[in-house]
């Protein structure tokens, strides 16, 4: 896949996925019942569950909220654009397309 194409690929796919996410303002608050099946894996070896260590992802996850894939699509589309392409956006292109199948 060329560079440009895999960053435009890229955008397409999280821009879908910010489109079927639950939309607003996230912020941290209160505990749910229920929750998905989310695990990290550490480089040591060990797991564990994100919805356990709310604490330490609360943060990350509110800060990368839908809010954030208007601004990273069009940042991936215009390095689509450049000549020669950044390398930031290539790797981050990579990174999402490996994610989000």
């Amino acid at each position: 896949m060329e560079d440009a194409e895999l960053l435009r690929t890229a955008a397409a796919r999280l821009e879908a996925l910010a489109a079927r996410t639950t939309v607003g303002e996230w912020r941290i608050g209160g505990l749910l019942a229920t929750r998905p099946e989310v695990v990290a894996h550490r480089p040591a070896g060990g797991t564990e569950h994100v919805a356990e260590a709310r604490a330490a992802s609360a943060a990350w996850i509110t800060a990368l909220s839908p809010a954030v894939a208007g601004p990273l699509v069009g940042w991936l589309r215009a390095a689509a654009e450049g000549s020669p392409v950044e390398p930031a956006a290539l790797e981050l292109a990579r990174v999402l397309l490996d994610r989000l199948r």
